[in-house]
């Protein structure tokens, strides 16, 4: 791609969508990627800005105390990243219906005696639901339990899409179609309704299902957009990635944080191993 303010050539992954200038850093947005079916319905914009994105990092940071100082350094911080991923959305409604018998055992002691009450109770509930904008990230090169870990979203805030939320953000558009989430997504949300009625039914010492049922219809699919603050560090030398998440909207962290060993030892020699070396002076001199 050639960027419209300084000619130069941009190379971009197959499924990035917004991104920067390598050479101006000026923001680009590549339209003919979000055009047609990959065109989004929705977007949630950033409400976390990259200066109080940085702040929370460092004070989550801070009280780690063991995080080597490379991963906070100042370098490290301002290669955060706004990136908006991409999801599909499914909304539905169940009805619900769940027939079962449940018991109550009450025992008590009288004169001597033992007594045992058993009360047998027929249990039927029935329910409507309405699922709106369950979340599945759509981009397979997406590190699972960092897009996972910053759900979920305040999605009735989202918005209709327009390019102008991707300017100064990187944007992935989907590599995966709403097809390879219809059964997870419909086994989860019968499952949810149908715990759901059953906590409903009441408490009882036992309760034997006899029907379950949670039939789905009115299923839609929508695409979005979602905002993530994202830092990596690859150590190399260690062959793992390390990264910090942090929901645009909500400011929900999730992270996986690397361990300096030069601070556990030191804090053991500092710390644990005078300590332990007056209990055993103390015992000795007890003894």
């Amino acid at each position: 791609y050639t960027c419209p303010s300084c000619g130069a050539q941009i190379v971009t992954d197959e499924t990035t969508a917004a991104s920067f200038c390598y050479y101006c850093h000026n923001p680009i947005v590549l339209e003919e990627k979000l055009r047609g079916e990959f065109k989004p319905d929705y977007v949630v914009p950033f409400q976390i800005d990259k200066k109080k994105a940085q702040e929370i990092f460092t004070q989550w940071v801070g009280r780690k105390k063991f995080v080597p100082d490379y991963f906070f350094s100042a370098s490290q911080i301002e290669s955060m990243t706004g990136v908006y991923f991409p999801y599909w959305l499914y909304s539905c409604q169940v009805k619900g219906d769940l027939q079962a018998e449940g018991k109550t055992v009450r025992v008590w002691d009288m004169a001597g005696m033992r007594y045992t009450e058993t009360k047998v109770y027929d249990i039927r509930r029935q329910g409507d639901m309405n699922v709106d904008s369950v979340a599945r990230n759509a981009l397979k090169k997406a590190n699972r339990k960092l897009i996972d870990g910053v759900l979920p979203y305040r999605l009735n805030e989202k918005k209709d899409f327009s390019m102008g939320y991707l300017s100064g953000f990187v944007a992935e558009n989907r590599d995966m179609e709403k097809e390879q989430f219809v059964l997870d997504v419909q086994t989860e949300v019968r499952q949810f309704a149908l715990q759901s009625l059953q906590d409903q039914a009441g408490s009882y010492s036992s309760m034997q299902v006899r029907k379950k049922e949670a039939g789905i219809r009115d299923e839609e699919w929508s695409y979005a957009l979602l905002p993530v603050w994202t830092l990596t560090y690859n150590d190399k030398a260690r062959g793992k990635i390390y990264y910090f998440a942090l929901n645009g909207q909500t400011g929900k962290i999730c992270g996986k944080l690397p361990v300096d060993r030069k601070k556990i030892i030191i804090l053991f020699f500092s710390v644990f191993l005078p300590l332990f070396l007056l209990l055993m002076t103390g015992g000795y001199f007890l003894g």
